[in-house]
Order: structure tokens, then sequence, then C-alpha cells
């Protein structure tokens, strides 16, 4: 029974035939039955001539190399312009290395030829400043008016369109507010005491998520991309990400005060109201570090960008330096003979700005601490609450209400000296509870007891972003590379150091140290050895019997002891016969030396 196809439903078509199935055959005129050839399905349809091509492709000619050219043309062609040195020297990577104590001649090329590498992209640079065509600017005042007497309205209503919807307010109910940008600029992250937390595009200000945790919140802090961050709530720290959606909780991170970010070790800081500083590796989700400061409740808490070192303020004028692998600070400042109530550190990390309860601001060069004077110190008439440092280098501060600007961050100023005027001012509606400059854009963000406040102030951010480290119109592909390399690029939590450049250093011993390691070799003194012989039964053993097994076991200490010094004996005098004939061959005798007494004597001759 063949099987019917059903209605509705197309026929098969039938499989394309092989060369070896059966062929089509054709009858032509005679009745004779004529073979047809059956070409390739890619030839089927073809209608025209073939053309044959021969396998030998004749080769082209080779042309003549140009000639060179003469000195007379060289000296024609147009000369690029010299750049100046204060250019070059604002690029420049450094000095070179001289490739005079290296050993080999192909290690000597490659530094050299690297060194013409460094110069060429250093002259590169200084020849493309020329493209950077965004310049920062700044207000300027008329005759007899002072940019201080400006006010954001009127700053807002003289800008354009763009500048002025970045000036705006959030009247909130839910502070007083702690506030952070990320690295590049464009998010905002908003946490109030009493459990509001907000993260917005503050540009678009398009809302990313917005909830309340329910408890009290003590600090927020962006992380290494703008879809997570922390927040510090009243007992644990939590991640959440862009939409608000817990990730994770932090509960060996309790009692948080202070929350601070190291992109380029991907560290978490943190400070808690025991003393305790804490670092997490937010890469692997392991605490590198975690001990007790001895400082108390720490409410100030901001990293150096230069070394990664974390400065903490406390309660006796004193700013300490950490590291999460030194249970020890690794320096100490005392900047005000009171309590301290604000401290800051500038993007670059050369210096670090303390105000204390003293009404004194101090400017210290964080680069050379071994000397114990600020570059820059001036007063204010009520103790500074708040402090930030701006790209441009400009410091503004808040006392209470009541906000200040000033231009450059050495030059000082401050409400007790009436010669030197503040660059801006500007009263709030509450207390200010923090304040930060967004970084390459001209607004100071303000977080207060009511809201949040974005004031513009010209001259702030840096003009021109390097998109391959911050980009501020990232998309989300770029994000997500830059995410990549940023791991690749990790720097271990062990090179955070005072010096960044001591790696880069060899760790010599001197020859006092080395003269000092020789003598401790012959001084030696035998450990002593404290036996405590087990208590045995009546009858088992003796006074006697306890007094020798003691004295053999002292004995053979004793010989374990003198076999390892001889050894350590033999070693030093191999390294010193090493460096005698490294040197060697010189044609003075050595003085003799303590250790010629060690070297093995030469055998005697027998007498035949």
């Amino acid at each position: 029974m063949t099987k019917v196809t059903p209605k509705g439903r197309p026929k098969a078509k039938a499989p394309y035939k092989r060369y070896f199935q059966e062929q089509k055959q054709t009858e032509s005129g005679d009745g004779d039955l004529q073979h047809v050839k059956v070409f390739s399905k890619n030839r089927q349809n073809f209608s025209g001539d073939f053309i044959s091509m021969l396998n030998k492709t004749k080769k082209p000619r080779p042309q003549k190399a140009p000639a060179k050219p003469t000195k007379e043309e060289l000296e024609s062609r147009p000369k690029k312009n010299p750049i100046p040195k204060e250019i070059l020297d604002k690029y420049s990577r450094g000095e070179q290395v001289q490739p005079k104590g290296v050993k080999t001649r192909h290690f000597k090329e490659q530094q050299t030829r690297k060194e013409v590498y460094l110069e060429y992209a250093t002259e590169q640079a200084a020849r493309t400043e020329l493209l950077l065509q965004e310049t920062a600017g700044q207000l300027e005042a008329d005759e007899g008016e002072t940019t201080a007497e400006f006010r954001q309205s009127q700053i807002a209503e003289n800008v354009d369109i763009q500048s002025s919807a970045k000036h705006f307010n959030l009247n909130m109910e839910f502070g007083p507010y702690q506030m952070r940008y990320t690295k590049n600029g464009r998010h905002l992250l908003l946490g109030g005491r009493r459990g509001h937390v907000a993260a917005f595009d503050w540009v678009t200000k398009r809302l990313h998520c917005e909830f309340n945790a329910m408890e009290s919140v003590e600090d927020v802090q962006w992380l290494h991309v703008p879809t997570m961050y922390a927040v510090a709530q009243k007992s644990w720290v939590y991640f959440y990400d862009k939409k608000g959606t817990e990730l994770h909780c932090i509960k060996r991170l309790n009692r948080v005060n202070r929350l601070d970010f190291l992109p380029y070790h991907f560290l978490l800081a943190a400070g808690n109201n025991a003393g305790y500083a804490s670092w997490l590796d937010v890469s692997i989700g392991e605490l590198v570090g975690n001990f007790n400061t001895g400082l108390g409740d720490i409410r100030m808490l901001r990293h150096n960008p230069r070394n990664g070192v974390l400065c903490i303020g406390g309660g006796r004028g004193v700013v300490s330096m950490w590291s999460p692998k030194v249970r020890e600070p690794l320096a100490k400042l005392l900047c005000h003979s009171t309590a301290m109530t604000a401290l800051a550190v500038d993007p670059k990390g050369q210096h670090l700005v303390t105000a204390g309860l003293d009404r004194a601001v101090k400017v210290w060069d964080i680069r050379m601490l071994v000397h114990d004077k600020p570059l820059t110190h001036f007063q204010l008439r009520l103790p500074a609450n708040e402090l930030d440092v701006s790209q441009a280098g400009m410091l503004a501060l808040s006392q209470g209400t009541y906000l200040e600007t000033y231009l450059d961050l050495l030059s000082g100023g401050g409400s007790g000296d009436g010669t030197r005027l503040p660059y801006m001012r500007q009263r709030c509606d509450a207390f200010v509870h923090g304040l930060r400059f967004c970084p390459y854009e001209d607004v100071l963000g303000v977080a207060t007891a009511k809201g949040f406040q974005s004031l513009l102030v010209p001259g702030s951010g840096e003009p021109n972003f390097d998109a391959l480290e911050d980009n501020p119109f990232e998309t989300s592909k770029q994000r997500r590379e830059h995410e990549v390399h940023a791991l690749l690029e990790k720097i271990p939590p062990e090179l955070i150091t005072l010096d960044p450049q001591e790696i880069t250093g060899v760790d010599a011993p001197t020859l006092q140290e080395k003269i000092d390691a020789k003598r401790k070799l012959f001084h030696l003194k035998a450990p002593s050895i404290n036996m405590k012989s087990r208590h045995k039964m009546k009858g088992r053993g003796g006074t006697a019997k306890a007094a020798r097994n003691k004295q053999i076991v002292k004995d053979a200490k004793r010989k374990e002891f003198i076999a390892e010094v001889r050894e350590a004996k033999k070693n030093v005098i191999q390294q010193h016969s090493n460096e005698a004939g490294d040197k060697g061959k010189a044609k003075a005798k050595a003085p003799r030396s303590v250790l010629d007494r060690f070297k093995p004597k030469p055998p005697k001759k027998q007498k035949t």
C-alpha cells in the first residue's frame, strides 16, 4: 500500500542525482539515444564561455627601489617645529636608564631600543597637546568686585544650558546624607542616615534604583564598576547592584562608620567604631587585613591615590598611615594640638589637608614626612567639619552650613585673614555632612541634613579625560573590557608601602651589616637546654640515672649546634673566596682577615 501525501502539504522534492547514478538521456531526431553530460550543480544553469586559465601566472616585474633622497632634498623638506622644554618635561617619564651596567649585548640593545621608544612617545604626547581643546575656565571679577560675591543663581543664568542643568537641589527627609561620585564622575550615590539609598545618573537625571534599607545607613561607596556599590548599615556591610538587588552581606565588617575603595588594588577599606581597620578584596571576597589600630572610633578615613596607604585621623590630632599587611602604622604625623575634625588627600597623592578644633587648616607634603612643618597654615572663624580637594587643586571646606572654596591648595586663605578672600562662598539650608568634587566636571556635590545640592564651581575639574582610564561616556561593552583589564593589572596588597618606587630597588645589605653578621658567627653561645625528666614510679629510676640522661641530651644538642655553626662559617668562607675571585686577580695582596684562620690548609708534601 502506497503512502498518500495529505492534502495541503507540498510534495517532497526528488533528491539530486549524483554522477554515479542513472544519467539523463534524450532522444534525437533519428530516434537514437544521445548521451548528455551531467555538470556539477554550480555549473548547470551557467550560459556563456569558459575561459581557460594558465596554471602559471606571470610574475610582475620587480620595481626599482626609490632612490635615496639627496642632502639638498632633505634640507629642503619642511622641518618639524621644535617643542618647548617645559612641555617635554611635563610628559617626560624620568631619566634614561644607562646601559652601562647591563652585562650582555642583547639586553643592552633591548634597553637602548626601549629608551628610543619612550623618547618618541614623550615627543608625540607633547605634540598632541594641541588637540586638547578643552581648557579650564575660572570666574573673573570686574574692578571693585570679588568672585566670592557671585551667587549660584547668577552663575547658572550666565552659562550654557547644558552646564546650568548641572545645578540642582534635592530635598529629602531621610537625612543626614552621605554621597559618592563614581571614578569617572557620571553616577551619584546617596545614603541617608534613616535608611534611604538612591543611585542615579546625575547628568541625565535617570534613576537606577531607590529603596529604604529599614535600618540606619552610616556610609556608602561605589566599587570598581558603576553597577555595584557597598552600603555600611547598622550592623554589617551590604553589597547591592545597579537595580537595588542585594548581592552580599559581609558580616565580618560590622559596625562600620567609614568606607573607602582602592580601585587599582580592588580593596574596600573600612573603619568601625571599635577602632578596627579592615581591607576586603572584592575580586576574591577575602579579608587581606583586619586588626585593631588602637585609635578608638574611626570617623576620618581617606586613602592616598599615589601609594594606596590608608590615612586615619584620630582624636589626638595625629594622622596615622596604615597598610593591610603591617599591623603597626607605617608613619605618624602630629598635625594639630587638638582633636581633628576632617582630613583629605589630593587626587595626585602629594598633599594632605587636615583641620582641627583649633580652627586651623594645614597642608602637608606627604612625600616628605621628614619635615615637621606644614606647607600652608591658615585660621578660620569656626572649625572646618568637611574637606575635599579637586583635580585642579581647589580646596573646599565647610563650617556648619557655610561653604568656602579656594583657588589654590597651597596659597591658603581663611575667614580669619581678610586679605585673602575665598574663590566662592555659599550658604546651605542645612548642616553639611559631606562634600565631594565631581571628577572631570566643574561641580561640587554637597550632602546636607535635608538633602543634596549640586553647585557650579568653574575651573575645579580636569577638562580633558583619558578614555582608557576614566571614560564618562563609556558603553556597557567598554565597561566590561575595562573591568577585565583592571583585574589583569590588579596590584597585590603586599605592594602598599609609603614609597611606591621601593619595589624597583634592590635590597642590598650594607658593609656594616655584613661585618656584623660575620662577627656574630664567632661569638655565638650555645643555647641553654632546660630538660625536665618524666616522673617515674619508685624503683624505676634514680637521681644518678636522670642526671646521666640529661647530660646525654645536652651533649647531643651541643654537637648539633657546633655542626650548624661550622656549616655557616664554611658558607661565609666560600662566599668570601668567591668575592675575592671576582675582584681577583688583583695584584695587591689583601690584608689578612679573621676568616683566614678557617680556610683549609694545603696538604704537606711528603719527602721521598
